[in-house]
């Protein structure tokens, strides 16, 4: 299995989640994550695949390419508060993506992902950029592994939402998933708590999230 795999697996049953009829039954309704409507959170599961196919074949930047752990400690995100402008705009841009409605929004993601899965073949593991980064670009299977992590979080909090059962990603969709949340959880706590919430649960810390 490749990243390319993982990827398009992802998407797919993502998409499959996003076609439920439960979806469209809430779409004007709540989501599960603070300030989050199920439309945008929907749109924003969407904008981990929409994206490609330009990122892909625009030209290179002449910025230098850094590892995705350094990207993330550039970014700065996940330290940001839920009311932080970086968080707003995210809801926005996921509502603004889903403001054609549910049946558009999947039209359109199943549509990309199927064109992906003829591009990402010959791509190469080239260096990719989105339009809000920094001065920076991270390699396209780097990039497809952060997205692959969006896509299984989001989706589990989209299920949450709508009352129904989070997909049955593949263990290998998984072990990809939980190995970054576990780099990305090493930057954030003492390597002996995640040791610990893994392996003693009577000294096991409360919090050992990644973000």
């Amino acid at each position: 299995m490749t990243i390319t795999d993982d990827f398009l697996s992802a998407a797919r049953l993502a998409l499959a989640l996003m076609r439920a009829p439960q979806v469209t039954d809430s779409w004007d309704k709540p989501s599960a994550l603070p300030e989050f409507g199920v439309s945008g959170l929907a749109g924003h599961i969407a904008y981990q695949v929409l994206p490609l196919p330009d990122m892909i074949a625009a030209e290179p930047e002449d910025v230098p390419t850094v590892s995705l752990m350094e990207h993330y400690a550039r970014a700065g995100w996940t330290e940001l508060d839920v009311d932080s402008e970086f968080h707003t705009r995210i809801r926005a841009g996921g509502e603004n993506i889903a403001s054609g409605g549910p049946a558009d929004l999947c039209d359109r993601v199943e549509q990309t992902v199927d064109a992906l899965a003829g591009t990402l073949a010959t791509a190469g593991n080239r260096p990719v950029r989105m339009p809000h980064w920094g001065p920076w670009a991270v390699s396209l299977d780097e990039y497809l592994l952060s997205r692959v992590m969006e896509l299984v979080v989001h989706s589990d909090d989209l299920a949450v939402s709508v009352g129904v059962d989070t997909p049955q990603f593949p263990r290998h969709v998984h072990e990809t998933v939980i190995d970054l949340l576990s780099s990305m959880a090493l930057n954030r706590h003492d390597g002996i708590d995640i040791v610990r919430a893994f392996s003693r649960k009577e000294r096991a810390p409360k919090d050992i999230t990644a973000f």
